[in-house]
């Protein structure tokens, strides 16, 4: 929310307000954040409410609201998929007000969590640390409906946090020293995390195979690599994520790899890209994080065109998508970008591309029926696998995707059918598959 203590009122019309810009921008997914901090932006089975909802971690909003449920019912309505964003060991921010919730990690098992600074952070290194992220994670994939789990670049906390001191894991490392472990602390903390992103893929394909598991590490894998590229920080050595392990061994489904920078320069885009390319053996999506809110005056400055260009290198080396941070570049038009987006380079809409790893097999076709007096679509034959409708329609420019929409819907009109010269319509299943259209009469 904009601030602690909406009403759910509010809280549900700045959720709407999003859903609605970003299925006017043509956008066809979010990434909604629903951990910050061991804490839920959802009716967790495990962890307290956010504070950043009602002002109190562990006070609910008011009559039952769910702020998940609400956003996958209607995001799925807008035809937009929704990837649950979870920070996996941060126990606080700093920014959190009041007490700690009894329900909070930090309270109910307090030696497995470090002041770290002036945050909490889980220790990675402890079993029962793992065992509770993971489970975590599980609960959401098993009790919503989501297309996708996400994580970004937050592993162990970044050293800034407590002016470069150690993380504070003595006793979880003399413990890994005291059963014969031989790694260096360096290799076991990177083998925690990786541990730990091997477990969650594998966790959610057990469940839900349909369900992505997309990471958005620090777009630099390390000093001097690639060659060219100038950076004084070492994710691989300060926050221990091996990413290029994760990507070459296939433990996600889409990598974003946070390419926070201008094409040129000492952090190029261009360079950047081209290398995680070459890291892709397994033909995993490529959809790199952009920093669209760089646009703001007060974050950079950058010319609308810096993210045009960019988004156009993305596609010229044949990337399938690329991932804005954040929704304000959207919500306050930075540059004017809605308007260059959808008169430009997302003039037409686009439904996700498919997971074939997951499932390469296509839904059948529905079996809709089209009034054409009133525009009225009567949506039907979509299978339990199944995730939207796609709706074609041919205004005089060609037969284009005018709108997506969930499974649930049985009709809808307002979409102007009753003129097209040809309407059809198709299934998208949970892995992206599409049907074979059916043509209207």
């Amino acid at each position: 929310p904009s601030k602690p203590g909406l009403s759910n009122s509010e809280m549900r019309a700045e959720l709407t307000a999003i859903l609605d810009r970003c299925a006017a921008d043509n956008l066809n997914a979010v990434i909604f954040q629903i951990r910050p901090q061991g804490d839920a932006l959802y009716d967790s089975k495990y962890e307290p409410w956010s504070y950043y909802l009602t002002g109190k971690q562990g006070l609910a909003p008011e009559g039952g609201f769910d702020p998940l449920e609400f956003v996958v019912e209607e995001a799925h309505d807008r035809g937009l998929e929704v990837h649950c964003w979870f920070n996996p060991f941060r126990a606080n921010h700093p920014s959190q007000r009041g007490e700690l919730s009894s329900r909070s990690v930090a309270r109910r098992t307090p030696s497995i969590v470090k002041q770290y600074g002036s945050y909490m952070w889980m220790d990675p290194g402890e079993q029962r640390v793992q065992d509770w992220s993971f489970n975590v994670f599980m609960d959401v994939v098993e009790r919503y409906d989501i297309d996708g789990v996400h994580i970004d670049d937050y592993f162990y906390p970044y050293p800034s946090y407590a002016k470069g001191a150690d993380f504070p894991d003595g006793p979880s490392w003399q413990a890994y020293v005291d059963s014969g472990g031989t790694m260096t602390r360096d290799d076991w903390r990177r083998d925690n995390v990786n541990k730990f992103v091997e477990r969650v893929y594998k966790g959610i394909k057990e469940r839900k195979p349909w369900v992505k598991f997309g990471i958005s590490p620090f777009g630099i894998y390390r000093p001097g690599e690639p060659e060219g590229i100038k950076s004084t920080f070492d994710q691989y050595a300060m926050l221990y994520a091996d990413c290029k392990l994760w990507l070459q061994n296939g433990w996600l489904d889409y990598f974003t790899p946070q390419l926070y920078w201008k094409m040129d320069g000492d952090q190029s885009y261009r360079i950047l890209l081209d290398y995680w390319n070459a890291q892709n053996t397994m033909n995993r999506h490529m959809w790199p994080g952009n920093f669209s809110g760089k646009m703001s005056p007060d974050l950079g400055d950058w010319p609308a065109q810096e993210i045009l260009d960019q988004i156009t290198f993305t596609r010229d080396r044949g990337d399938e998508g690329n991932v804005f941070y954040s929704m304000n570049t959207f919500m306050r038009d930075y540059k004017s970008i809605n308007e260059l987006l959808t008169t430009g380079l997302y003039k037409r809409k686009a439904i996700v591309p498919a997971s074939p790893w997951l499932d390469d097999t296509p839904p059948d076709p529905p079996t809709c029926t089209l009034d054409r007096k009133n525009g009225l679509l009567t949506l039907a034959g979509a299978g339990k696998d199944d995730r939207f409708y796609a709706i074609y329609a041919d205004k005089g420019d060609g037969l284009q995707l005018v709108r997506e929409t969930s499974v649930e819907r049985t009709q809808i009109a307002g979409l102007g059918l009753s003129n097209a010269t040809t309407v059809a319509v198709s299934i998208v299943d949970k892995s992206g598959n599409e049907s074979t259209l059916q043509q209207l009469p």
